[in-house]
């Protein structure tokens, strides 16, 4: 029986999910391991501009990898697969849609990771999954979209031990919850398939995913009409248009110090991603990507008046 009475929780709008008909998983790296499981894939492709937590569920299940480059499109450069082996494609930013949908007819065995690209919809019959804690204050969760079901019962996630770095933003800022982030990002590693907490999925009921979208897209485009002169992905976003609530605004300049002063200016601009000075080679576009990119904050907690403040910043160092 539903409990009445007694102490209030936290109150969240009782909303509907984005991907109520989804899968719902515990982290997107486990959507991963579904599909892998689910379609018994032996090898799989994968882009050196990735982050390193990919290859957890690959190596888990003792699957073959290879890497492929992509080019200044953020598209790959490969020409055919091994038979039978699976091709993963990242939605870059939530910028490749399009570009996903001609993909699509090319590969009979294709994985679209929308991690970055929580607001491009699945395609019909092509494995995609999602990480919504890019987009959204939870602690853990996935979406998977796929035609192939695992016949397992699975365990319901608990986030209670990793929620305090959301608590600590609200009361004190960024700085004094960073360390309790980090660790939850620990302690999403090596975790078993299962169903997605009560709280993440509570908490994805209750957003305003038109408002999102719509404050992402308006402060997207402001960076973009002021910065698309400098930016040396430039190309690439006149051609991704329409948007559609992307992650970042990717802002690309080859030289050095932008990144220090943005931070030191309380902009926090993370690397996409340091494995990947690992990966590939010193003149590669990766490298140039996981050297030089800015991933400048677009999201629904700012509004055209940040964007001013980060453009201000950002010509300071330019001009």
């Amino acid at each position: 029986m539903k409990a009445i009475g007694g102490y209030f929780e936290l109150e969240l709008k009782k909303g509907k999910e984005y991907y109520p008909e989804l899968l719902k998983l515990n982290t997107g790296r486990n959507c991963l391991e579904y599909i892998l499981k689910a379609k018994n894939y032996k090898k799989i492709y994968i882009p050196y501009y990735t982050c390193e937590v990919i290859l957890e569920p690959i190596k888990k299940l003792n699957i073959q990898y290879e890497l492929y480059k992509i080019n200044d499109l953020l598209e790959p450069v490969i020409k055919q697969i091994d038979k039978n082996a699976v091709f993963l494609y990242i939605n870059y930013f939530g910028l490749k849609q399009e570009f996903i949908k001609t993909i699509s007819k090319d590969f009979k065995n294709l994985i679209i990771d929308n991690s970055q690209a929580f607001f491009s919809e699945p395609i019909k019959d092509i494995d995609t999954f999602y990480s919504p804690r890019k987009f959204f204050g939870v602690p853990d969760g996935g979406y998977l979209s796929t035609n192939k079901k695992i016949d397992i019962t699975l365990e319901k996630n608990v986030s209670l031990n990793r929620i305090s770095h959301l608590i600590k933003r609200i009361e004190f800022g960024p700085e004094q919850g960073y360390d309790d982030f980090t660790r939850n990002d620990e302690s999403l590693n090596n975790q078993p398939i299962k169903k997605m907490s009560n709280f993440t999925k509570s908490i994805l009921s209750s957003i305003n995913y038109s408002e999102v979208r719509k404050i992402r897209n308006e402060n997207f485009n402001l960076l973009h009409a002021q910065l698309r002169d400098k930016n040396e992905l430039g190309d690439l976003i006149e051609k991704s248009e329409p948007i559609n609530g992307p992650m970042i605004y990717p802002l690309l300049i080859t030289r050095y110090g932008i990144r220090e002063y943005l931070i030191k200016n309380k902009i926090y601009v993370a690397i996409y991603w340091p494995n990947v000075f690992n990966w590939a080679e010193e003149n590669s576009f990766e490298y140039k990507l996981a050297k030089y990119l800015l991933p400048l904050p677009i999201d629904q907690r700012y509004d055209l008046e940040d964007m001013k403040k980060i453009i201000e910043i950002i010509k300071r160092v330019i001009i």
